[in-house]
């Protein structure tokens, strides 16, 4: 992309292309091709003075997000697949890519508001617990004052443990430490599966024909990781509050006192 006020050249095979050209060649409206470039689905147009001029890459663009609104994606979803994808993926590496991520994706954001959301946690308004959340990257922001809740899963977890009398700040300061050993977790996942299946996939040419099989392993990957994980989580909270509760009873070898 150029400056403003400078025009990048059009290669000589690059097509040309208005938005109302652009939204005739992909069949969408221009109404819709703006609000998709406003939540940063499209690539910024090539500006020639005012006028934005759009070639191949905003054409597979769109045809993609097109393609996945008939899947049942909605533009929440879509909108968090590309910001997780490399600016330079063509269209097969983004169609990839929305299918390997797809199982991981959080519920759909919720709006609400910090009076709400102050209200069901049950702290005083000049609590900061919507400020701590958005530190977090729990929630965000939104133009209009209210709010996104980026994991309603999550916060309504973290809401039923407030109410069991936990005070927030508490919870909070405690997700934090949870969000980056989670992290740690999920890139050893990860890299275990690029160091088998998916190198594998790579090392074969990535071929068309094994995309399916290299999507469903993925897919299957999710709830066995979720599982090996709560296991291992049930057996460490036993211990942990097993030692926890021998500690306070004044036993700290865990064995019952009297």
């Amino acid at each position: 992309m150029t400056s403003a006020g400078r025009a990048e050249p059009a290669p000589d095979d690059e097509p040309d292309l208005t938005v109302d050209e652009l939204a005739g060649r992909v069949g969408l409206t221009v109404r819709n091709v703006r609000a998709y470039a406003a939540r940063g689905l499209l690539p910024p147009p090539r500006l020639v003075g005012r006028t934005g001029h759009y070639g191949r890459e905003h054409v597979a663009r769109l045809i993609l997000v097109r393609e996945m609104l008939a899947e049942g994606y909605s533009l929440n979803m879509i909108e968090r697949t590309l910001a997780h994808a490399p600016d330079t993926a063509s269209t097969a590496t983004l169609a990839l890519h929305r299918a390997l991520l797809a199982p991981w994706l959080p519920p759909e954001p919720e709006t609400t508001t910090a009076a709400d959301l102050i209200a069901r946690a049950g702290v005083p308004e000049s609590s900061a617990i919507v400020e701590d959340l958005a530190a977090l990257g729990l929630v965000e922001h939104l133009a209009d004052g209210r709010l996104r809740v980026l994991d309603p899963a999550l916060l309504t977890a973290g809401l039923q443990v407030v109410e069991l009398g936990v005070p927030p700040a508490a919870l909070i300061a405690a997700q934090a430490r949870v969000i980056a050993l989670v992290r740690e977790i999920a890139g050893i996942y990860v890299r275990m599966f690029v160091e088998t299946g998916w190198q594998t996939f790579l090392e074969a040419g990535a071929p068309r024909e094994q995309v399916e099989e290299v999507r469903a392993a993925v897919a299957r990957l999710q709830p066995a990781a979720a599982q090996a994980l709560l296991a291992s989580f049930r057996t460490e909270m036993a211990a942990a509050v097993g030692a926890a509760v021998a500690a306070e009873l004044g036993d700290p070898d865990g064995e019952p006192s009297g």
